[in-house]
This record gives C-alpha cells, structure tokens and sequence, in this order.
C-alpha cells in the first residue's frame, strides 16, 4: 500500500479552526486536525462540532483526523464523523494497543496511521500493521518513554526509543505500508535539534515527521530533501540501467539491485517519479 509523499504532518487542535486554513497553507504534506492530545476533556464535544461545521462549509478540502483513543468515551462519536465526510481521507489512531482496536477504526471506511505509544502497543505490533486498511504507522515518543519509564531527553531513553523505532520500520517493510513517520520534536524554538531529527529520521528510513508548528515544517522538508549530488547520482544510475547494458558501473561502483533500489528511494524523496 503506498501513498503519495508525506515528510510532515502538521497538527493543528479542532478547539481553533480558524487555524485549520492556515495549516492547510503552510506548506505541510499532511494537515491533522487533532481531537485528542491538543483538546481540553471538557472541550473535546466543542472541538468536534467545530471541525464538523469547517468540513460542512469546505468539502473539498483534505484533511487527516487524529480521533480520541479507543478507551476514550468520545472515540465513537470521532469515528462516526470521520465516516461521513470524504474530506477525512485517514485517521490517526492514537495509544493503539491490539489489532482488533484498529480494526474497529477501520470500519469507519478511511485508511489508519496507528500510533504506537505504549509498551502494550510496540508488543502488538506484529499484528497492528497487518490490519487491512492500516496505510502506515506512527510513533509518539514523549508517551512510551513515560510508559517505559525512561528519563526523557537523555542519550540512554534515546537508545531505548531507537529500538522502538527500528520494530516500526521493520513492521511497516513486513507489512508493504507506506514508510511511517517519526515522533514530534516538542521543542519548537530548537531549529538545530529539529533539524538533527529529522536528518535522523530520514536516514533511519521514516518517510517522515509528525509536527506541532507550521515553522517546523519547511526544516523537515529541507532534511528530506536530496542534495544536488545525490540526485545528479541517481539520475545517472537509472539512467545507466535505462541505457540496456549488461553491466552498470557509475562513479567507479558496481550498481546492482540494492544500488538501483536506492536510486529510486532518493528520486522519490526529491519528489520526481522514478523511470
């Protein structure tokens, strides 16, 4: 199952829709209009009526939903209105924690980006990315350090969290889905570390990221984005492989499948459709 390229996901809360439009024209892959996390208890009704009254006024739009988790009382209700709008072309299904949850997320009739936030939900991994209708996954990592106990932001929860992250991206290839994204980067001022992040993430094989402000998004795609040289190298291998010979040699390398497979993963995060 693949998806068109999505190197960041912006968050913006359903408690301020007039800020849904100025996501939406941030530059930002995926917009996440966010029910959970960013919403008060006691706002959590207002905020769906406030996105059901944006979707009813801009129908063509296209938007993501990041619903409340399925032990939440309003997790129903948040299906039921993904369910009737085409413009909610995926949910987000926060703390997922066994296949049969995400199951029920799908039956709403939209793709599920599960996000792993538990240790309960990296063990069921196996079976969450095999779900029918799962396009790719997610991470938070800010709640499954607190559920592992780690003390975040220090070198030794990073190495936990990065044996976390290495089952997502075995899962996602296991399971054929599109390539998942990374956690969020809560530090929004930090333009080093989000930087760092995402230059990580990108090398560890996430398509991409999660992100909680619109200045947080042209410093991902920057990161993603193939130098000069890099894509000078790959055009010139496909194009080698274009060319019919029996033997492909660029830059003094031997070019076999694995070189070509990566040849292709290079275009494609430059946004060009690999031959």
């Amino acid at each position: 199952m693949h998806t068109p390229l999505i190197r960041s996901a912006l968050f913006v809360p359903a408690t301020r829709p007039e800020r849904i439009p100025k996501a939406l024209a941030s530059g930002a892959d995926a917009v996440i209009v966010d029910l959970e996390d960013a919403v008060a208890e006691h706002l959590k009704v207002d905020a769906r009526n406030n996105l059901e009254n944006f979707l009813h006024a801009n129908p063509d739009t296209h938007i993501l939903v990041r619903i409340n988790a399925p032990q939440h009382a309003q997790h129903a209700a948040d299906l039921a209105l993904c369910s009737r709008h085409p413009a909610v072309i995926a949910v987000l299904l926060p703390k997922a924690e066994s296949a049969a949850q995400v199951e029920r997320a799908a039956a709403c009739g939209k793709p599920v980006w599960p996000i792993i936030e538990s240790a309960k939900g990296l063990l069921e991994l196996p079976a969450i990315a095999q779900v029918s209708r799962v396009e790719r996954l997610s991470f938070g990592a800010l709640d499954l350090g607190l559920d592992l106990g780690l003390m975040s932001g220090t070198a030794a929860a990073q190495r936990m969290l990065d044996q976390a992250r290495y089952s997502i991206l075995l899962h996602s290839a296991l399971a054929q889905l599109s390539p998942p994204l990374d956690s969020v980067f809560p530090d929004i001022k930090n333009t080093e570390g989000m930087t760092r992040m995402a230059a990580d993430a990108r090398d560890m094989g996430f398509g991409g990221l999660l992100c909680i402000h619109p200045s947080q998004v042209a410093l991902i795609h920057a990161a993603f984005k193939p130098s000069p040289e890099e894509l000078d190298w790959a055009q010139r291998v496909l194009a080698e492989v274009a060319s019919g010979g029996g033997v492909y040699v660029v830059d003094g390398q031997m070019v076999d499948a694995p070189v070509i497979g990566h040849a292709r993963q290079v275009l494609s995060r430059a946004g060009v459709a690999p031959a």
